[in-house]
């Protein structure tokens, strides 16, 4: 990350998105946190949330029973994290919110281990995404959970999309939205087109409704995201699977994309150390 584009401000949009939050959008985060996890409830387990943006997810593992922590780097995200514990779990010693960096190993050393630890949509925004992948997976606790979502590498495409994401934070801030819009429509109407090729409703209404109920997510600062996120980092499947194999873990789950999205990994600690090679 160079001096001269400036980081996105992530929690700005988690704190604008926070205005939208309502029981639906929760119970969905739930739902898509359940079935990530393959459990109706998380009680005796231990969570944490790295990169906990808006919280949404923190609050969907404390409302599943588990013993919750959850950190980010934007101030801004930790106190939208905060608002949502005032208003769900107020004065809750089983969910604790802090400031803090997945690239500070002396923080992390601090926290522990964990039977969960989430990071969806994060590690690939920290400046270096393999260090992060690793600190990650070393606060799982022997037989814990590894629960990561990393952008897919589509080789020109997402170089490209750097671009395009280096553009957004070098724009004055009045100028961004209006960029954001454009860039949105630009592909929105790519993919309508696609959609009608198909015999399909070219109109997107459909999918952002959709986007709702499957993660409780916006759509627009979902594209506020997409758009602006830096830094940002990307992998192919067998890349991350190798390095998180490497360090004692087996891939249990994995939903890959063909697109610009990411691709989501579950993986399990071995109970025991797994011996150096030989």
């Amino acid at each position: 990350m160079t001096s001269s584009t400036p980081r996105f401000p992530f929690g700005e949009n988690w704190a604008d998105f926070l205005k939208t939050v309502d029981e639906e959008r929760i119970v969905s985060a739930q739902a898509s946190l359940a079935r990530m996890l393959r459990a109706d409830t998380l009680s005796g387990k231990t969570f944490l949330d790295i990169g906990c943006g808006s919280g949404i997810f923190s609050l969907a593992a404390r409302r599943l029973g588990a013993k919750t922590v959850s950190f980010d780097f934007d101030g801004r995200a930790v106190q939208c994290a905060e608002t949502l514990k005032r208003k769900y779990f107020p004065s809750d010693d089983g969910w604790r919110i802090e400031r803090g960096s997945v690239l500070d190993g002396r923080y992390l050393a601090s926290l522990g281990r964990f039977d969960i630890v989430y990071s969806w949509g994060v590690l690939h925004h920290t400046g270096n995404m393999f260090e992060a992948v690793s600190n990650a997976a070393g606060l799982v606790a022997g037989g814990g959970m590894l629960c990561i979502a990393i952008y897919n590498d589509q080789g020109g495409s997402s170089r490209r999309w750097l671009k395009i994401k280096r553009l957004y934070n070098a724009l004055p801030v009045s100028l961004r939205p209006v960029y954001v819009a454009f860039v949105a429509a630009a592909f929105e109407s790519k993919y309508g087109l696609a959609r009608l090729l198909q015999g399909r409703n070219p109109l997107p209404f459909a999918g952002w409704r959709s986007r709702k109920r499957e993660r409780g997510m916006s759509v627009w600062h979902d594209w506020t995201d997409w758009v602006g996120g830096y830094p940002f980092e990307f992998a192919k499947p067998c890349d991350i699977f190798r390095f998180v194999r490497d360090m004692g873990f087996t891939l249990v789950d994995m939903s890959t994309t063909t697109g610009y999205g990411c691709n989501e990994y579950v993986f399990v600690k071995a109970a025991c150390p797994v011996p150096d090679k030989l």
